[in-house]
């Protein structure tokens, strides 16, 4: 396997049991992805997809093992290291996107850049500027962007859930099944548009999904049942 340079992600001896389990839920021996990578995580329900996502984002600690993102094993970091890595370095779009209903558009786009100043200084122009120019590319109109997000579509809604996690040029784009809510025409829009601007950011992508219809547009592919030995069942 070829090793992720000092800003990708390395996985190394991992296992992951969760409180209460007889049994680990992963088992990965060594996996890697480089700084730019986009990779479509695919696996049925139960094979382990949403803690890998939760060990890459350093809300769970791998123990044994190692999870290195941008060079840093999460478990080398105390909470608030961990806390602080993650808001300058990470954005996540979640499945049920997780805005804040009552905050406008505009608001809920900029919010990572007030609990990172990193994150922030990298707005080009500022953080309103950064903001505005991510809603513009995804297309979602401008007299939408001073609304609360709860008036918004489910298709709009997720637009501003990728704009959120993108903005700040995060090294690392976690996706956990942004596309389940919607239609063709609006799945096939958004994945243009967030991989578009994860190049231009040169983050790197990881995207979990059932929806092996999107797989191709990813530069790489990851059936994490084969790669995860606490998945395999003996014959």
């Amino acid at each position: 396997m070829e090793p992720a340079d000092a800003e990708g992600v390395r996985l190394h001896g991992l296992e992951y049991t969760w409180p209460g389990m007889a049994a680990p839920t992963l088992v990965i021996d060594d996996w890697a992805a480089a700084r730019g990578d986009t990779v479509f995580v695919q696996g049925p329900s139960g094979c382990g997809k949403s803690t890998l996502l939760g060990l890459l984002s350093g809300v769970l600690v791998a123990a044994p093992g190692m999870v290195s993102v941008l060079g840093t094993d999460w478990a080398a970091l105390r909470g608030a290291a961990r806390d602080a890595r993650r808001a300058d370095d990470l954005g996540v779009i979640f499945q049920q996107f997780n805005l804040l209903p009552y905050l406008s558009v505009l608001d809920n786009v900029r919010l990572p850049c007030r609990f990172s100043a990193r994150r922030a200084a990298r707005c080009t122009g500022g953080v309103d500027a950064a903001a505005r120019r991510l809603l513009a590319s995804m297309e979602l109109p401008e007299t939408l962007w001073l609304q609360p997000a709860a008036r918004l579509s489910v298709g709009q809604q997720q637009r501003v859930a990728a704009a959120r996690a993108l903005i700040g040029a995060p090294a690392l784009v976690l996706a956990d099944e942004p596309t389940s809510a919607l239609d063709a025409a609006l799945r096939d829009g958004f994945m243009a548009h967030l991989l578009e601007q994860v190049q231009a950011a040169g983050s790197t992508l990881i995207f979990v999904s059932h929806d092996e219809r999107l797989a191709a547009r990813f530069s790489r592919r990851l059936a994490l049942p084969e790669l995860n030995r606490a998945a395999r069942v003996p014959a």
